[in-house]
């Protein structure tokens, strides 16, 4: 995963909030915030603390070439990856959170109505605002992107640009890739109702990628132009029919999309690095990030009594090391060596610590970078590239001048994040609501592939959670 100076982020998107209540018949999972009825959801108080600090630090990490100056950021990534650091802890946050949103949900239509208008809204306006900076002369797109228009288009629709070989038009949007794979693949799970397996899927998919490493091809279906054309069209095809069965509420056709949306883990198992413009480095480690969400999985199994103890420490154990072990075995250079095992080891005692804290109340301040993590992320490369124009050669400019033009960064890419959140992203959100009630009042099943996420309940406390849901 290299990160370089502008790769690291959120990726995909600010972990979703939980929903109202589980299926009519399911025993609702043990919430330590049961659910509330601001926005339809309680918010995850510890989860939105990680969140706003993992926005913090890879905002920093973006900002330190130009605070530091030159050379001297590095000296700290000689230790420690904080753009590795901040990718992985929102993976994990993301690995909590989307199975736990899915099965409360008890739908695949709720799901994916709500992913689709809790990612895209803020997603599009990104790309929109970098295309009319270009336009007017304030950016540039890449090179590649321009070259082929159609592709690149067919790429940001489906949200899969890495695994295409492709950077976006801001180039943080290669984790999105990574967060879509992982959205198809656990739907398809819960509509195979193999959701509950996410130790075995954690620790095979690590297991995985330090035994095959450089074996698996890198670029089978997107190495060359014509072949990545085909891909992506093919794969926004796939990802639009997948989601479409979810909507469409009706058990056959939800169970066979999900064959193909577990289909997706092949992708990054064989086109992880078609070309120099991946961020991945290689097939082996586009498993190894799915395998780190699906540890975040793990431990919300766990907790709710759905795992036991000690196959959930094994499971976690084999991705923690099977991380640093794969690239150990796979990559060169004792330094990157330990870069990844300081970056892996810091990334497992920040979440274990704010797991830890889960009941304590969360600072206002984290609780708010928690909820504009998102744009946060979208946007804080736009916003830093426009005042690097507006101040060249800033990195080489005297430490006080440096030190007086980050912070005045940090604060304008706050007022963005939060002008961002509150007029698109909580305005698109609300839309999904709004079609999720036209959904649901039209023919047809109203909750789409209901499945119990817990174990069997006593049919009081099932009649109980039942009217609780609705």
């Amino acid at each position: 995963m290299n990160t370089g100076t502008t790769a690291a982020g959120l990726p995909g998107s600010r972990a979703p909030d939980t929903d109202s209540g589980p299926a009519p018949g399911a025993a609702a999972p043990r919430a330590e915030n049961p659910p509330g009825p601001a926005g339809g959801a309680a918010r995850l108080g510890w989860l939105d603390a990680l969140r706003g600090f993992a926005a913090l630090t890879v905002v920093w990490f973006h900002l330190s070439p130009v605070v530091l100056g030159p050379g001297r950021h590095l000296r700290i990534h000689h230790h420690i990856d904080l753009g590795k650091y901040g990718v992985l802890l929102f993976f994990l946050v993301s690995g909590y959170v989307i199975p736990m949103s899915l099965e409360r949900h008890g739908s695949l239509r709720r799901f994916w109505v709500g992913r689709l208008f809790r990612v895209y809204p803020a997603y599009l306006v990104t790309v929109a605002v970098t295309g009319i900076l270009a336009l007017a002369g304030l950016g540039g797109v890449r090179a590649s992107l321009r070259a082929d228009p159609v592709t690149a288009v067919l790429a940001h629709a489906s949200m899969l640009l890495d695994p295409l070989g492709l950077r976006g038009t801001v180039r943080v949007f290669w984790t999105l890739s990574y967060e879509m794979i992982f959205y198809l693949v656990v739907a398809g799970l819960f509509a195979w109702r193999l959701h509950r397996h996410s130790g075995w899927w954690a620790a095979g998919l690590a297991v995985v990628a330090l035994v095959a490493g450089p074996r698996l091809p890198d670029g089978m279906f997107a190495a060359d132009p014509a072949g990545r054309r085909v891909t992506a069209a093919v794969l926004l095809v796939a990802v639009a029919a997948v989601v479409a069965a979810g909507l469409s509420g009706r058990r056959r056709l939800a169970v066979a999309a999900g064959t193909a949306g577990i289909a997706f883990l092949i992708l990054p198992a064989i086109d992880g690095h078609p070309t120099a413009d991946s961020t991945v480095v290689a097939s082996w480690q586009g498993l190894l990030l799915l395998a780190v969400m699906f540890s975040g999985t793990v431990v919300f199994r766990a907790q709710h009594g759905q795992l036991g103890r000690w196959p959930a420490a094994l499971a976690l154990a084999a991705v923690g090391g099977g991380t640093v072990a794969a690239h150990w075995a796979h990559l060169p250079g004792r330094t990157a060596h330990l870069v990844w095992l300081t970056t892996v080891a810091a990334v497992a005692a920040t979440f274990a610590v704010a797991y830890a804290m889960r009941r304590r109340a969360v600072p206002r301040i984290l609780a708010w970078l928690g909820t504009i993590s998102y744009s946060l992320y979208l946007l804080h490369v736009v916003v830093l590239g426009q005042v690097t124009r507006l101040m060249p050669d800033l990195a080489s400019r005297p430490a006080p001048l440096r030190v007086v033009a980050g912070g005045a960064f940090l604060l304008l890419a706050l007022g963005v994040a939060a002008v961002s959140q509150r007029l698109v992203e909580r305005p698109g959100q609300a839309l999904g609501r709004r079609l999720l009630r036209a959904l649901e009042g039209a023919p047809g099943p109203a909750r789409s592939v209901p499945i119990t996420t817990e174990r069997a309940a006593p049919r009081t406390r099932r009649r109980q959670e039942t009217r609780r849901s609705v």
